[in-house]
């Protein structure tokens, strides 16, 4: 397995150092690199670091969770020493040096992942995230945020002219981190060096490729070199009119992470762009180049929400289940990092996967389980957030999930016990997943014809685009 370095052999901040473990993308590149192994997640035991010292005293915890971020983030003077390809090469070897029968890219998603170990092939994103120290920082100081990000991201685009970089300052989702560190997502705004030649030496000939977008919006403050600026996000829960002055839910988040909702000064703008987990248009031109380079064709998945993309891949595993002459019967609902997909193979289930724990997108789940054929076993791995939001589904409404359950009806009582702040890593997923029935062996690789057409059927009533 890659071994993660703590820094690069000059002694500057290596792609572990670098790359946010914080991250949904590093996450799922993990899981991903093992399922394509025939490996489980049980080696993954990160603790995200919101769900730490859960038992001190609120002001105590969120201090001592302060401390543990700006230690685990990169420092600002380090910042102009990220070396984006070097991270592509890092993310890239991840996967043994053989030829695969395709790829799968894009924006950061449970579900992706699911569907390129169905096919056998890697998943790889589309950028990466950065956590990087914000000393003297606020969480209710947004416009402070944005010129330390300004500054930051200058740095970063001078030594790094291929990647543009969002900056998010979200306090709902990020909690008291907001306040000690800023969040940079770096994305490709052309297809990395060490992409390009896995498209040249690790495709087999004609080998299909499939690039995953997510098109959701939210209000940009865009300066015109290379730098965004995002107050909130898509999957806070929340609205972007919930992060203006006056908000009562901004009130309830900003009193949760430490602030104070009347020192708010947000900045004024903004114009709807492709969210954080977007991918940039060069990149997807780019990549189009590549593919054609190699004469392997590219397709595209575009999807308006995660839920979107979740229902479809799991009507996609379903169909492939019963093709190989299984039930397809088990449905197991994950939740952020909570995920293993080599263990969802090897139980013959399908698996649906919640971008994390607000309510919009656990109703997500709950719709597509009302219009589905019911599931005689239904498991619920609920992922706590960490933070106390609004926003947030509770436990009855995980419960209510897994109530579509005709037999066993099933929410994973560690997740629960001390949701919505408990601590639980990715191998717990492992776990709970290992106690589910054996079903090999498991089905013949899933045609990439085949999930096109599942996921152009199920998911084109939901917005979700094929092209």
């Amino acid at each position: 397995m890659q071994k993660w370095l703590a820094t690069g052999g000059s002694g500057l901040p290596g792609p572990d150092r670098v790359v946010s473990p914080e991250s949904p993308g590093r996450v799922l590149l993990a899981v991903a690199s093992r399922a394509v192994r025939g490996l489980d997640c049980a080696d993954l035991g990160y603790h995200p670091l919101l769900s730490r010292f859960r038992g001190a005293p609120e002001a105590v915890r969120r201090s001592a969770l302060a401390r543990a971020a700006i230690r685990a983030a990169l420092p600002a003077e380090q910042a102009g020493a990220v070396d984006a390809e070097q991270v592509a090469r890092w993310m890239v070897e991840h996967y043994p040096p053989r030829r695969y029968p395709g790829l799968v890219l894009g924006s950061p998603h449970g579900a992706a992942v699911h569907l390129a170990t169905a096919m056998g092939v890697p998943w790889l994103p589309a950028g990466f995230d950065v956590a990087v120290q914000w000393p003297g920082g606020g969480v209710d100081r947004p416009v402070d945020a944005l010129g330390h990000g300004r500054r930051i991201a200058d740095r970063l685009l001078r030594a790094n002219p291929g990647v543009r970089v969002r900056q998010v300052h979200d306090p709902a989702g990020r909690g008291v981190l907001a306040g000690s560190t800023i969040s940079l997502v770096v994305r490709w705004h052309r297809l990395p060096g060490a992409y390009r030649e896995f498209l040249g030496s690790r495709l087999a000939p004609g080998a299909p490729v499939l690039l995953l977008r997510d098109v959701r919006t939210w209000p940009v403050l865009d300066s015109g070199d290379g730098h965004g600026f995002q107050l909130g996000t898509p999957g806070s829960g929340l609205e972007p009119a919930d992060f203006r002055p006056g908000s009562e839910l901004l009130g309830q988040v900003l009193h949760g992470a430490g602030g104070d909702g009347a020192s708010w000064d947000a900045p004024d703008g903004g114009r709807a762009e492709y969210a954080e987990q977007g991918v940039e248009p060069g990149f997807e031109a780019s990549l189009l180049d590549g593919v054609r380079a190699v004469g392997s064709p590219l397709h595209r998945v575009l999807f308006p929400g995660p839920d979107a993309l979740s229902a479809a891949a799991a009507d996609v595993y379903r169909g492939w289940l019963r093709a190989a002459g299984k039930s397809g019967d088990r449905c197991v609902v994950e939740c952020g990092r909570l995920i293993d997909p080599w263990q969802v193979v090897r139980a013959g289930l399908v698996p649906y996967w919640c971008e994390n724990a607000t309510e919009r997108s656990v109703t997500g789940a709950e719709w597509w389980l009302a219009g589905s054929t019911p599931f005689s076993s239904l498991d619920v791995l609920p992922e706590p957030p960490g933070v106390r939001s609004p926003a947030l589904a509770g436990l009855p409404q995980w419960l209510a999930v897994a109530s579509f359950g005709r037999r066993r009806r099933a929410v994973d009582r560690v997740a629960a016990r001390g949701y919505p702040v408990a601590s639980v890593a990715t191998r717990h997923a492992t776990e709970v997943l290992r106690g589910q029935p054996y079903d090999l062996p498991p089905p013949p690789p899933l045609r990439v014809g085949d999930a096109l057409a599942g996921l152009r059927a199920s998911g084109t009533p939901q917005g979700l685009l094929v092209c």
